[in-house]
């Protein structure tokens, strides 16, 4: 068990079974339409697992975020940080301002939808300023993240020391926001806190 952030395809994204995603999707339309906004159904059907393919995201939110919320109030505003991690459902095209919708996400009474093309730029403030190494895994469809910064991340920090390297935690959270962000982008696919 844990929190989860994972990439749905157009299956589960318009499933009306328990776990899927048919209510939001429904509710988002539906919001999307009353501001004059086309609807999302571009939604990619699953593809067969290829692992490494950057087809799936799927990262566990384990390590403390204390660093990375001292991170943000350090190169973001309230607001900003609210659009790069205050969001339940992160959507493929952009968005002017979140959307609350009044559908439960598992984890409060309501949904919260914000643009990847938002979350991106602020995701990438944050990994400058902290000199985010290259190294850092780009495709993450099977907490590829989680196990780069529990092994690899930790001999490099020994050799390649820097900003991102004197907080690990706060490093992977930087990480894991700006990898779901590139990869709702270029899947055209939801990413979903579940």
């Amino acid at each position: 068990m844990g929190v989860y952030l994972v990439s749905v395809g157009a299956e589960e994204w318009f499933g009306e079974e328990e776990d899927e995603w048919g209510e939001v999707a429904s509710a988002l339309n539906a919001e999307l339409g009353r501001r004059s906004l086309p609807p999302y159904e571009d939604v990619p059907l699953e593809t067969d697992f290829v692992a490494g393919s950057g087809q799936a995201f799927e990262e566990k939110l384990t390590p403390s975020m204390t660093g990375f919320d001292a991170l943000c109030q350090t190169h973001l505003s309230h607001e900003e940080s609210e659009t790069l991690c205050g969001w339940s459902v992160l959507v493929p095209f952009s968005l002017d301002e979140e959307i609350c919708l009044p559908v439960d996400s598992g984890y409060c009474e309501s949904t919260v939808v914000v643009g990847a093309p938002q979350v991106l730029p602020l995701a990438e403030k944050l990994a400058a300023a902290i000199e985010l190494p290259r190294d850092t895994p780009e495709t993450c469809d099977n907490l590829d993240l989680s196990t780069w910064f529990r092994h690899q991340a930790r001999d490099l920090a020994t050799t390649r020391t820097g900003l991102w390297s004197q907080d690990l935690d706060a490093a992977f959270y930087v990480a894991l926001f700006l990898r779901a962000a590139q990869h709702s982008i270029r899947r055209g696919c939801p990413v979903v806190l579940t």
